[in-house]
């Protein structure tokens, strides 16, 4: 497996892992992926990571800002897909472990995750990976019309933002 950037060209195999995430119900409260542009323009620029097995994108990893104010110019929420058929084969822990070396390459200190508590899986990956949960926001928003909660968990970089 290697990780690589992400390519504009990607968005259709990164599009397809992102809607096969969504369609489980407990990946986001987006219900569908968004047009190649609003994606786009919704993440950084940098830290945009795909996982290729064969030439073929099995995961994706990137980052959005949190905030335009300058202040929290260093602090980005993480979104991680693993293909379904790939998923629970060290593909995510890869991803998430490339993704937090290019955001610290950035310059980013904080790393921010907002994670359905059912999706056990990812909280134990951020877990492995160095987060900690924080805590976390009860039915903050509605999905399939069901009131959802969600588990804050945050990655505070050991190498930037120290001093």
């Amino acid at each position: 497996m290697l990780i690589e950037d992400m390519r504009s060209d990607d968005w259709e195999a990164v599009r397809r892992i992102y809607e096969e995430g969504l369609a489980t119900g407990d990946a986001s409260f987006e219900v569908e992926a968004p047009p190649w542009a609003v994606w786009d323009e919704g993440h950084h620029r940098h830290s945009r990571l795909v996982a290729r097995v064969a030439g073929r994108v099995v995961g994706w990893a990137a980052l959005a800002p949190v905030s335009n104010r300058a202040c929290y110019g260093g602090v980005a929420e993480v979104s991680l897909y693993v293909a379904a058929g790939w998923r629970a084969r060290g593909v995510g822990k890869q991803l998430l472990a490339a993704l937090i070396e290019s955001s610290e390459r950035h310059g980013i200190w904080s790393l921010y995750g907002s994670t359905f508590p059912e999706n056990e899986a990812s909280i134990r990956l951020q877990l492995a990976c160095g987060f900690r949960a924080v805590g976390q926001r009860e039915r903050i928003a509605k999905h399939g019309g069901i009131w959802r909660d969600t588990v804050i968990t945050e990655r505070r970089s050991k190498v930037i933002g120290t001093e």
